[in-house]
């Protein structure tokens, strides 16, 4: 082999490399938006998790807030209110899963699994009926708690359901206490 075919050689070898990558590269420019586009937009990352001020809320009284495109009821519950909910006999209810992102999946249903703080005071949880996604009314219904007017679903004062076609217990978000007066959600 003459040293002119070596050198032809490696320049077809080169020729090869240098297309191959401008292809990958070019193969990548073209892939890259197309998989950005699936990332979370600014808007959600933003509100992936938000922080409450409660200081405002009254016993027996509730805040509404958009998360994550969900309302959600924060609850500031009488005692009446966690008395009762405390009362009920487990096998009284139509899901027995305490529905709680803070808790293990298998958690019961029971009042203290349900509250975000140790004395029962206060309830953080989806407003979305889980029959159809309606939002539920509060301090309706047969039960004292949330009514859903579209196809009538009773939920008692811990978001429990217990009449109604709804299958499952309004969902508790990952939530906790920052300080004495804000929560966190997400």
């Amino acid at each position: 082999m003459s040293h002119a075919e070596e050198h032809q050689g490696t320049r077809r070898d080169f020729i090869y490399y240098a297309t191959a990558g401008a292809g990958a590269v070019m193969t990548g420019a073209a892939v890259w938006p197309l998989v950005n586009q699936m990332n979370p937009s600014a808007d959600v990352r933003a509100l992936a998790s938000i922080r409450v001020d409660v200081s405002a809320v009254e016993v027996g009284s509730q805040l509404t807030l958009l998360w994550q495109g969900k309302p959600v009821f924060v609850r500031r519950r009488t005692q009446d209110e966690i008395d009762a909910a405390r009362a009920v006999n487990l096998a009284d209810l139509v899901d027995g899963n305490a529905e709680n992102a803070n808790l293990d999946a298998d958690a019961t249903a029971t009042d203290q699994n349900r509250a975000l703080s140790e004395d029962g005071v206060w309830l953080v949880q989806m407003g979305s009926c889980t029959h159809l996604g309606c939002v539920p009314l509060g301090e309706q219904g047969d039960f004292g708690g949330w009514f859903c007017p579209c196809h009538g679903s009773h939920y008692d004062t811990a978001g429990r359901i217990r009449k109604g076609p709804a299958p499952r217990n309004l969902p508790i978000p990952v939530a906790a206490f920052v300080d004495a007066n804000t929560i966190k959600l997400g």
